[in-house]
């Protein structure tokens, strides 16, 4: 009991910035599934699911607003342990070097997933409303002229009325 020493606990430092943000709004939209469910991969893919690797791509481009392949890994590297809090343990540096980044785009580049996806996530992530609105106002632009407009109104019942713009001068020149 004597001859063995406590180990001391490793401390390690990371920017979070925008991340927790950027992945957990991805995450609530469910891209990472998506993907895996609309981009098979073949029998030789190993590692982190293409959904994952793409998903930590997409932070990686709205967080630095850069889309290289060859700038992925070493920002990954720098941010490793905070990834693996969102994608588990197993998450390792290489499954972003550049020949696996290529390779996922190889898989993202198929139109007729894209489209399945699209309509899926869309579908998702949209809502429509069936609103049936009384009365429609269309005001025109503020064109900068000295004739005054004439005021339009639809006869019989319509939904949609004009008026006068907002720069509309009477004809001393002053607005109306």
């Amino acid at each position: 009991m004597f001859g063995i020493m406590p180990t001391e606990p490793r401390i390690t430092n990371e920017r979070v910035d925008d991340i927790p943000v950027l992945l957990t709004q991805i995450e609530q939209m469910g891209v990472e599934n998506l993907i895996d469910k609309h981009f098979p991969t073949h029998g030789n893919w190993q590692g982190k699911s293409l959904g994952s690797i793409a998903v930590i791509w997409l932070a990686h481009i709205l967080s630095q607003a850069d889309h290289r392949l060859n700038h992925v890994q070493a920002w990954v590297s720098k941010r490793l342990e905070t990834l693996k809090t969102f994608f588990g343990e197993d998450l390792r540096e290489l499954d972003f070097t550049d020949d696996r980044l290529e390779a996922v785009l190889r898989y993202l580049e198929c139109d007729r997933n894209w489209y399945s996806f699209e309509d899926e996530l869309g579908g998702s992530l949209l809502q429509v409303y069936d609103i049936t609105p009384e009365r429609v106002r269309l005001d025109r632009g503020s064109p900068n002229n000295k004739m005054p407009s004439r005021r339009f109104r639809p006869s019989g019942e319509s939904a949609l009325y004009f008026g006068l713009g907002q720069n509309i001068f009477n004809t001393a020149g002053h607005f109306i």
